[in-house]
């Protein structure tokens, strides 16, 4: 993946440039005319409204567990499991391709276990995702979930690399053995849970609120906006996307003027491969946003 720039309305405008009627209606056409397969779930952090679709079934992650991931570190940092200035080098073996920087860097640098949990969500890498589960382990990540009762959501093994250059499966975690789990790849979850995941850091109930508001400014830099933030430039996003030949995924929280939106969105089943910013999830992601806003923060029409 790359880093790309998009001419974006401003929050001012964008209910102009958004369909009249009942939103819940044009999210509907929106999944009925599209070529694969869509699951999503928004809520209103303030009111509790939600809308799904699929939204309790179990669907890949992709870079989206990456998410799970950083809270788990945070967590570990906290009990005084972990130090983020602890250093942890950088071996030509631990390179995967994909998204992020690490891959280009010269074997033998160390850094800093923050320094690595920034590059994993803000650039997304790969590398660096799995310099952390070495650390950390994917069951750590799975029993920390446990506590905050996100049961469906599994980090299942570290990241193999972009489908041009993979490497062997490795960093399994208990989870990732089970036959019925070989099918997600990296991760898996539901888009309720991944919802779940954003209120309970919007609440401040994450590890601590502390914690919670420096994941959140995380996730605010995370450098691909192409998804939910597309057409909200207007609007702080805290987000987390994903990509796999055939899926899209985005999950994030919109800071919208009525208040905030937390939504997760994955589309998968897609036939054609297409990683530049025209690909057809991405664009269905980006519509879809805007009107998952107005779903939950606008009451129905009677």
């Amino acid at each position: 993946m790359r880093r790309r720039t998009f001419l974006s309305l401003p929050a001012a405008g964008l209910a102009a440039a958004r369909p009249s009627g009942d939103p819940r209606d044009a999210i509907r056409r929106e999944i009925a005319s599209f070529q694969g397969e869509v699951f999503l779930y928004a809520r209103n952090l303030s009111t509790g409204a939600s809308f799904g679709w699929r939204e309790d079934e179990r669907v890949r992650t992709a870079s989206t567990i990456k998410l799970p991931i950083m809270a788990a570190v945070f967590a570990k940092v906290r009990r005084g499991e972990a130090r983020w200035d602890e250093l942890i080098e950088l071996r030509a073996q631990d390179k995967v391709s994909g998204s992020g920087v690490l891959r280009e860097l010269s074997p033998g640098l160390k850094l800093p276990l923050r320094d690595l949990v920034h590059l994993m969500i803000v650039v997304s890498d790969n590398t660096a995702t799995n310099l952390v589960l070495d650390r950390i382990t994917a069951d750590a990540v799975n029993d920390f979930l446990d506590t905050l009762g996100l049961k469906q959501t599994r980090s299942l093994r570290k990241v193999r690399g972009d489908g041009a250059d993979l490497k062997p499966p490795s960093g399994w975690s208990r989870a990732g053995l089970l036959e019925e789990n070989r099918r997600f790849g990296l991760g898996v979850s539901t888009s309720r849970e991944m919802v779940e995941l954003l209120a309970l850091l919007d609440q401040g109930k994450v590890v601590s609120p502390q914690d919670c508001s420096e994941m959140l400014a995380i996730l605010e830099r995370q450098q691909y906006k192409d998804g939910i933030g597309r057409r909200l430039s207007g609007y702080r996003v805290a987000s987390k996307s994903g990509a796999l030949d055939a899926l899209r995924s985005d999950v994030g929280i919109v800071y919208a003027p009525k208040g905030p939106v937390a939504m997760a969105i994955t589309v998968d089943g897609m036939k054609k491969v297409d990683y530049t910013e025209d690909n057809a999830g991405l664009l269905l992601i980006a519509r879809l946003a805007p009107l998952l806003v107005d779903a939950v923060l606008e009451p129905p029409e009677a």
